[in-house]
């Protein structure tokens, strides 16, 4: 394999996008900041713009990602005077006008979330994964994420029943009859759309990092080694501090200086190209 290339980049990704060419990233995963949030760190984007604040780079998003490539957008909504806001929702409509699929969506639930109290709710314990891809085919290697059968393969399937083993259609018709047996002597299982993941992070220098394991369960599943990897709104630089773990080039860009030379400390095992014309392609 050639050697890993960990490109790290200051400005804002609309502008520093356009130097790449078009269908590059195998894989597009960040959290942008949310809707008024961050504001101490960059500024914050009012609900109401928010949309129109990302859509230009969602264009971006979509010209540099392969067509088998996918695009994870980890957002939360906020709640403004009492409910919920919608810019989500809307920017999720918004982007299916451009031409984006909305595959999927990930739940990040935060195993080990702040306590708090709040007079008409509880506490934020997630957070949304949206997936969009180009076209309906595309790269994804299911059984890199596959996940322990753990405690329920070790009881339920020790006490099978006679209506376990061999149970096809559903009697009442549902569509959701099953073979049990099927699971029998099986280690592994294929993961549920819910991720519990803890909060912590290696990084205390940014307002918002997500945890390494978010980024490097996305890596696994929707690439290989050597393939390219972007965060557009890289902050500390967890996403590329996982790609160059897992074999993966990678690009990351961030507004502010002093989180693009954060990022740069933490990735320590590849060359870190700083260039400020085209893009290397190697």
């Amino acid at each position: 394999m050639a050697k890993l290339i960990t490109d790290i980049r200051c400005g804002d990704c609309l502008d520093v996008l356009r130097q790449f060419d078009d269908d590059k990233f195998d894989l597009i995963v960040t959290s942008p900041p949310y809707a008024d949030s961050r504001d101490k760190t960059y500024g914050g984007i009012k609900p109401e713009e928010y949309v129109e604040w990302f859509l230009p780079r969602a264009q971006e998003f979509q010209r540099v990602l392969k067509p088998t490539g996918t695009f994870i957008l980890n957002i939360k909504e906020k709640a403004v005077n009492g409910e919920r806001h919608t810019y989500v929702l809307e920017l999720i409509l918004a982007m299916r006008k451009l031409g984006w699929l909305w595959t999927e969506e990930f739940i990040w639930h935060k195993k080990n979330c702040y306590p708090g109290k709040w007079p008409n709710r509880f506490r934020d314990a997630w957070e949304r994964c949206l997936q969009f891809n180009k076209t309906k085919k595309f790269k994804m290697l299911q059984d890199e994420v596959r996940v322990p059968m753990g405690s329920w393969a070790e009881t339920r399937l020790k006490s099978l029943g006679k209506n376990d083993v061999v149970r096809f259609d559903s009697q009442v018709g549902s569509g959701f009859g099953k073979n049990i047996a099927n699971w029998l002597d099986r280690d592994l299982a294929y993961p549920s759309n819910v991720l519990h993941l803890a909060t912590e992070s290696g990084n205390k220098r940014h307002s918002a990092a997500f945890p390494s394991a978010l980024p490097e369960w996305f890596i696994k599943l929707f690439t290989e080694p050597g393939d390219w990897v972007l965060d557009p709104f890289l902050g500390s630089g967890t996403t590329v501090e996982m790609a160059e773990k897992l074999q993966r080039n990678s690009v990351g860009i961030d507004i502010l200086p002093e989180y693009c030379e954060l990022a740069r400390s933490r990735t320590q095992q590849s060359k870190l190209l700083l260039v400020n014309g085209k893009a290397n392609h190697a």
